[in-house]
């Protein structure tokens, strides 16, 4: 058995980051930046920038004898460099897990520190090629010379490490981001990236350019009678690719999460509200990503709870609650009222198990909503084995009259309701008072009036009569004629808490259709 100290397990964790595909990349991009620098230093100084001596002079043995000492401390250098800066993210990868907030600053901040990494390995790189040189013949101007070069290309490497560095890191970037974006910007913002993009590609080679003007007029590193003309040329073409491309890349970098935001905002539109992108960037693109997702998660949950609310008050009412400021109190209106009841519900608990009951109960009241739905009607409320349904409120109706017996004979034919539930089906027709009804923190769409105390007791009637659904002549007398064809005028009834009698109709045929109905419902019966 062996013990692991705090050191070995980094090393370990180290090790394994490097197994990452994008740790992999982020390396081998590192090393072709620098790789481009180095050309871009041997191009100038072999074949654009006018040198004070003879080229070759330059390229001697001394300056590759320098280099190939330099590369292999160059690498160290860098790496220890890159690995400091980047070590506690190179632990959680290898490790797994939730990044802790090291990893988590560690990752957002790393293709600005590479910056820094690469910056300083140039820096040093000239240095000991200025000291190189400086004590050989081509004198200060030969040293003006390289550290020209070097410098456009360390500028170079430094603005292609920090655009393949934050591209390559996006997938590693977006894990750590579950934490969140942080309360301050742990990378460089939108202007920041295009303004040192622009200067690191466009405006150091331009300034370059400018010097070697500048120094042919001056007579300083220019010799009189050199063709500066091939060196103004070059620079001018280095400006225009490598600035064209680092800044398109520069332009990606913004453009990509916002293409990625568009598309999902497209995918939100049509009804995915499950749909987030993935946020990968510290600065003000993750706070957009960020809120984005926020926006979806929110918009996703208000979906949700219309379609609740739209299931426990109706749709009706549900669109003109969140349409208009709901208030308490109503208006009059004319109104159609329908009220069903089942018959022998208290028998019916006594046969059955509270399971089975409410499975009858849920097929029987998905029937009267799909039967009101089908005619415009408003399922006003469901009390206990009964439903209240309402035509002309709260959206208004043609004919709610008409409307409300059309659903009355259909669910009469539907009785016996799955061969074994009967109900009691009442028509009114009359002035309501349809408004919210409660108190101010907690109230309901309702309605309130004779025409619902009528619909009540005339299911009540209903249950004792072989239609087994019966209207008012008030019901009648309002419908259109299409409907009140298919329905006839019986007797009158002194409803319970009335003084007046009430003219009752029922629909044609009703109890002929009701008693096939039932014979067919027991003969089906085991």
């Amino acid at each position: 058995m062996t013990s692991e100290g705090p050191v070995g397990s980094r090393w370990r964790g180290i090790a394994g980051a490097f197994g990452h595909r994008p740790v992999q990349l982020y390396a081998v991009g590192m090393v072709t930046a620098n790789v481009i620098g180095a050309v871009i230093v041997f191009g100038l100084i072999r074949f654009i920038l006018p040198l004070p001596i003879d080229p070759a002079a330059v390229l001697s043995a001394r300056n590759f004898i320098t280099f190939g000492a330099y590369l292999p401390v160059a690498v160290i250098i860098g790496f220890a460099l890159g690995i400091g800066v980047a070590a506690p993210a190179f632990e959680w990868l290898g490790t797994g897990g939730v990044p802790d907030i090291r990893a988590y600053q560690a990752v957002l901040r790393l293709p600005a520190r590479q910056v820094v990494v690469n910056a300083t390995l140039w820096t040093i790189g000239l240095l000991v090629f200025v000291t190189v040189n400086g004590i050989g013949d081509g004198g200060v101007n030969l040293l003006v010379v390289i550290a020209l070069a070097v410098g456009l290309g360390g500028a170079a490497t430094c603005a292609m490490g920090y655009v393949v560095a934050e591209r390559i890191l996006r997938p590693i970037t977006a894990q750590v981001m579950i934490r969140g974006v942080p309360g301050r910007y742990t990378a460089p913002g939108v202007t920041s990236r295009l303004v040192a993009m622009w200067g690191l590609s466009t405006a150091v080679p331009l300034v370059g350019a400018g010097l070697i003007a500048l120094g042919r007029l001056l007579e300083i590193v220019i010799r009189p009678g050199d063709d500066i003309a091939a060196a103004v040329l070059a620079l001018s073409l280095i400006s225009l690719t490598v600035g064209a491309g680092g800044m398109l890349l520069a332009a990606r970098s913004v453009a990509d999460p916002v293409t990625q935001i568009i598309a999902a905002m497209h995918r939100v539109e049509r009804g995915s509200y499950d749909t987030r992108v993935p946020v990968y960037d510290g600065s003000e693109i993750g706070r957009l990503q960020v809120g984005f997702n926020r926006m979806a998660a929110t918009v996703g949950e208000r979906e949700h709870i219309r379609t609740l609310f739209g299931m426990h008050v109706g749709d009706a009412v549900a669109a003109r609650a969140l349409k208009e400021e709901p208030t308490l109190g109503g208006e009059i209106r004319e109104v159609a009222v329908l009220f069903i009841d089942l018959v022998g519900s208290t028998s019916l608990a006594q046969t059955h198990s509270p399971e089975e009951i409410v499975t009858l109960l849920n097929d029987f009241f998905g029937t009267v909503v799909e039967t009101a739905a089908r005619h415009d009607g408003f399922v006003n409320k469901f009390e206990g084995d009964a439903a209240l349904l309402v035509y002309g409120a709260p959206l208004p109706h043609d004919d709610p009259a008409g409307a409300a017996l059309r659903t009355a004979r259909t669910l009469a034919q539907a009785i016996p309701f799955d061969g074994r539930l009967d109900a009691g089906i009442g028509v009114s027709f009359g002035a309501c008072l349809a408004g919210n009804v409660g108190a101010a923190n907690r109230f309901e769409y309702t309605v309130i009036g004779d025409p619902v105390n009528a619909a009540a007791r005339l299911s009540d009637l209903a249950k004792d009569r072989d239609s087994r659904v019966v209207a008012s002549s008030d019901a009648l007398d309002a419908a259109a004629v299409d409907e009140t064809q298919h329905w006839t005028v019986a007797d009158e009834v002194t409803l319970r808490g009335r003084s007046e009698p009430t003219s009752l109709a029922i629909p044609r045929g009703a109890g002929r259709q009701r008693d096939n109905a039932v014979s067919t419902a027991s003969a089906t019966e085991p």
